[in-house]
Parts: C-alpha cells; sequence; structure tokens
C-alpha cells in the first residue's frame, strides 16, 4: 500500500476510534460528575468503589471482541469467508457464557463483592446498588464491546465510533433525568449507563448488521480446532489492560482508605474517572491500528504494518505532551468540577493526584500501543508479559512499596515508576521478537 494511503487509513481508522474510545469510557465519567453533583462524597465515593467491576465486564468484552475481531481480519484478509463466520460465532458463543456468570454474579453475591471492595456502612447500600444493576447489564457491555470490535474491523470504523457517541450522549442525558428531576440517586446513574450499550447496539443493528456489505454471519458450522483459545489468547492483553485499572483501583481505594479515608478514596475517584478518558485515547489509537496491521501481517506486508506502528507511536507522543501540559494546567478546576461539596481536603489530594499520577501518560501510551502490536501480528506471548506486568505483577507491589514511604505522594507516583520499568521492557521485547532473524518485520 502506498504511504499516503497508508497514513490516510491510519488517520481514518485511529480518530474513528479514538472518539468511539472516549465515549464508552464517559459512560462512567458522566456517572461520576452527576452523583458527585446530585449525591455528595459518599456517592463518589460509593461510585468510585463499584467502578472495577465494570472494568472486569469491559475488560471481557474487549477480549473477546478483539480477539475474535483480530482473528476475522487475518482470514478475511487471506480470503477464508468460512474460517471468518466460524471466527464471529465462537466469539458470540464465548460471550453468552461470560455474560451469564456475570448476570448470576449480580443476581446472588453483590453484597459480598460491595464488601471485599471496601464498603463500610457509610458507602455500602449505594456501591451495591451500583454494582448490582451493573452486573445485570453485563450482558449488554459485552455484546456491545464485541460488536463494535468487529463493525470496526468489518471496514465501518465510522459507524462504530457514531454507535458508541449516541450511546454516551444518551447516558449524560439519562443520568441528569434519573438523578434530578427523578430523585433516583445512584441507582439512576447505573440505570442510565445500562441503558446505554443497548442504544449502541440497536444504532449498529439497524445499520450494519442488516446491510448487505456485512462480512460477518453466524454458522452452524463446527469451529476450526482451538479456534476458541486462540480467541481468548489474542484479546488476553485487552482483558488484563482493563482488568489492571481494576484491579489498580481496588488496591489504591485499599491503601488510600488507610491513609485518607473517604475523602481520600473520592479524591483518587477523580482521578480515576479522568485517567479512563486519557487511557481511552490509547485505547483509541491502538484498537485503530488493530485491524489495519492484522491485514498487513495476513498478507505479509511488513512494511506496512511497521509504518503504521510508526504513526501510532509519533502520534501518541504527541497527545501525550498535550494531555499532561492541560491536566497540570487544569488541575484545580478539573478537581472542583467534582468537589460539589466544597470540601478542602478532597480537593487538595485530587490535586496533588493529577499532577503527579498522569506524568504516567507518555509510557501509559507507548505500552497500550505495543501491546496492540504484538496481539494484532499473532504475538500473544509478549502482549501477555507487557499486560501482565503492568497490571499485576508490578503495579502491586509498587504501591504498597511507595505509599509505605511517601504516604500519599508514593500512591501518585506508584503508575507511572510502574508504566515507566514495562516500557523499558517492552523496547526490549520488540527488539528480540521482531529481529529479521525470526520475523522479517
Amino acid at each position: 500500500m502506498k504511504q499516503t494511503t497508508l497514513f490516510r487509513e491510519f488517520i481514518r481508522y485511529s480518530s474513528f476510534s479514538i472518539l468511539g474510545m472516549i465515549g464508552i469510557s464517559c459512560y462512567i465519567l458522566a456517572d461520576t460528575f452527576f452523583v458527585a453533583q446530585g449525591v455528595g462524597t459518599n456517592g463518589l465515593a460509593a461510585l468510585n468503589l463499584a467502578i472495577p467491576a465494570y472494568n472486569f465486564i469491559n475488560g471481557t468484552g474487549l477480549m473477546l471482541g478483539m480477539g475474535g475481531a483480530t482473528k476475522y481480519s487475518i482470514y478475511k484478509s487471506q480470503k477464508k469467508e468460512k474460517e471468518a463466520d466460524q471466527a464471529f460465532t465462537t466469539t458470540i458463543r464465548l460471550a453468552i457464557a461470560a455474560a451469564v456468570l456475570f448476570a448470576l454474579a449480580g443476581l446472588f453475591f453483590s453484597g459480598p463483592l460491595s464488601r471485599l471492595l471496601g464498603a463500610d456502612k457509610a458507602v455500602f447500600e449505594m456501591t451495591n446498588t451500583y454494582l448490582q444493576v451493573l452486573l445485570l447489564f453485563s450482558p449488554a457491555f459485552i455484546c456491545n464491546d464485541i460488536m463494535l470490535c468487529f463493525v470496526r474491523n468489518d471496514g465501518n470504523p465510522r459507524l462504530s465510533m457514531i454507535a458508541t457517541v449516541t450511546g454516551s450522549f444518551a447516558n449524560i442525558i439519562l443520568d441528569y433525568i434519573f438523578i434530578f428531576p427523578c430523585g433516583m440517586g445512584i441507582f439512576g446513574a447505573v440505570f442510565a449507563t445500562g441503558i446505554s450499550p443497548v442504544t449502541s447496539i440497536c444504532m449498529m443493528g439497524l445499520l450494519h448488521w442488516r446491510s448487505k456489505r456485512r462480512g460477518f454471519h453466524f454458522t452452524k458450522e463446527t469451529p476450526v480446532k482451538g479456534m476458541a483459545l486462540g480467541t481468548l489468547s489474542l484479546g488476553f492483553p485487552s482483558l488484563v489492560a482493563q482488568l489492571s485499572s481494576g484491579i489498580v483501583m481496588i488496591t489504591f481505594n485499599k491503601i488510600i482508605l488507610s491513609l485518607e479515608g473517604n475523602t481520600g478514596v473520592a479524591a483518587y475517584g477523580v482521578v480515576a474517572n479522568i485517567s479512563l478518558v486519557v487511557v481511552s485515547i490509547y485505547n483509541g489509537i491502538a484498537q485503530g491500528i488493530q485491524p489495519l496491521t492484522s491485514q498487513a501481517y495476513g498478507q505479509s506486508c511488513w512494511k506496512d504494518a511497521r509504518g503504521l506502528l510508526r504513526y501510532a507511536m509519533i502520534s501518541m507522543s504527541i497527545l501525550s505532551v498535550i494531555l499532561y501540559a492541560f491536566l497540570f494546567g487544569f488541575a484545580g478546576p478539573i478537581a472542583q468540577l467534582f468537589n460539589s461539596e466544597n470540601n478542602a481536603a478532597l480537593y487538595t489530594i485530587a490535586v496533588q493526584g493529577l499532577k503527579l499520577y498522569f506524568t504516567a501518560v507518555l509510557f501509559v501510551g507507548f505500552n497500550i500501543i505495543l501491546s496492540m502490536y504484538f496481539s494484532s501480528t499473532e504475538k500473544a506471548t509478549p502482549a501477555q508479559i507487557i499486560s501482565l506486568l503492568r497490571g499485576i505483577f508490578l503495579i502491586i507491589p509498587i504501591a504498597f512499596l511507595l505509599s509505605f514511604l511517601f504516604n500519599m505522594t508514593g500512591v501518585w507516583l506508584a503508575f507511572p515508576a510502574t508504566e515507566c520499568l514495562v516500557a523499558v521492557l517492552g523496547i526490549f521485547l520488540y527488539k528480540r521478537t521482531f529481529s529479521k532473524k525470526t520475523s522479517g518485520i
């Protein structure tokens, strides 16, 4: 493919994907804003304690969607229509099984899960309500994630973006209606969030599912041997990326509760929700290059694959500088936006957090894009190593160590320290995996 055409396709896919991912991140961000205004500090703390469940649900949906869609793109580029349909069918079957498990957890285990996440008497009822309704809507979240990935990989990134933004806009409107005019409190917030993916799915169902251009279909044929395992393996880094957010939140919530109580958790809620939006931009770039990289890999176009990675990294670096400058310069107004009770302690903690936590942005973007590049070219092992290190094996011990040494300052610095170390390892893994001797890329 010509470089001008390749760059144009990169811009098209990435821009639509970024807008779509920002839309998804706004599901929870809208809840955070309206709960802060309508329910107060305890509502914000309850919401922050329950959010890790959303990371688990969304991570499962993205694991299945990205894994299945990667397989689908590779098969389509190789003109293997039968296998492409089998990739979609296998993904849906796995999604049904996962959705049932999450829904059952919502029906029978939301109370114990709320306590496990750290909810005390002051916030237990609100945490339990948010968590239960969120889990019961998990089939919609998972289905939406899968459809977004397949529609994007089916050559329609614009519709994927439009569907996501429509769902996000519906969430914002319904948040306001349910919390303020209807007085439904935190239940209104989570109910609005649950309706959002349903809106997005309906949009895609009307405009893409019925289209003759649709390239994926259900099939009754027996899946290719190892299809399910391959889907899970390639999508696993996407799961870990989301799980890492949940695990980081759970770990930080526990540490902050011991240091600053519910006010500290509420302040961390501000930082964590801004982080969802920031990370969504990097996920958008990564998911934007995934279909194109998988196609290039399937056709053995190594030059195109390298070019896409280069475009992604340059774009990420420029955006990182802009994002950090904005967050540093406007840390005070951002913190105050979520501080309806004018809590001085919440404001001070949140401002410090915004300035320190987001020193990680350049490393986070690098790690997310590189991990996706590995997955898109069926290099699952290095992608999994990066995801597991940044999501579990490094962040937790570093958070406990630095918080012990420097209290809240250590909590905020744990995230950038982890991402920096993983980025250094990522460079080594890239050079080792994509050396001319091993792959020709």
